[in-house]
């Protein structure tokens, strides 16, 4: 078994906490984990992606154009910069509501991810799109966006080497005590809201 997953999205949406948590939790089930990242720009708001490979006879960290089986996108654009990664066949879990880059605020652009995610409808084949505003909002914490996804991708079956257990065993060994109950409610909350049309 091999999987490849790209998780992207811009600094300060908790980016590389859901790879950790992933390699976490695929580690304590035996598989072999290789990653790599860039986070330079995390505190600027700028992109920020994981490159995550599990299962046997790993050699890279990278992955190569074309065979990623899930892209985890916390933000429209990142999706859509990251696309030509996903292989024909693979996910994309994208959630809907953009992160307005500092050099559109800037200049004044009407940035809604509205135009990306008609692009991603039309492209992709198998799509799950999270509004995240939403989610966040009803969980009633704006820091739970990536275990949303987390919990999104293995509901749907995108993870479908790892259970909502074995993730919330890696949060409570990664998260801090006092975040742990909410992020507990952040994993379980797609088991209740996702459709069967693929949206959250």
């Amino acid at each position: 078994m091999q999987k490849n997953i790209i998780l992207c999205g811009v600094g300060g949406q908790g980016t590389v906490l859901a790879s950790k948590l992933i390699a976490a939790a695929s580690l304590a089930k035996g598989y072999e984990v290789m990653s790599a990242e860039t986070i330079g720009m995390a505190q600027k708001g700028g992109s920020v992606f994981s490159h995550l490979r599990i299962g046997e006879g790993l050699k890279s960290p990278m992955i190569r154009q074309g065979t990623a089986d899930l892209i985890l996108a916390f933000e429209p654009a990142e999706a859509v910069r990251m696309l030509p990664y996903l292989k024909p066949d693979g996910t994309l879990a994208v959630n809907s509501h953009p992160v307005m880059p500092v050099t559109a605020a800037l200049k004044g652009t009407d940035y809604t991810g509205a135009e990306m995610i008609a692009y991603l409808k039309s492209t992709v084949k198998h799509l799950l799109v999270i509004d995240g505003v939403a989610a966040v909002k009803e969980i009633g914490n704006p820091k739970t966006l990536n275990v949303v996804m987390l919990g999104a991708a293995v509901q749907s079956g995108a993870l479908d080497f790892l259970t909502r257990d074995d993730l919330l065993a890696a949060i409570r060994k990664r998260v801090k005590p006092q975040y742990i109950a909410v992020n507990e409610t952040a994993l379980a909350y797609a088991s209740t809201h996702l459709t069967k049309e693929g949206s959250l």
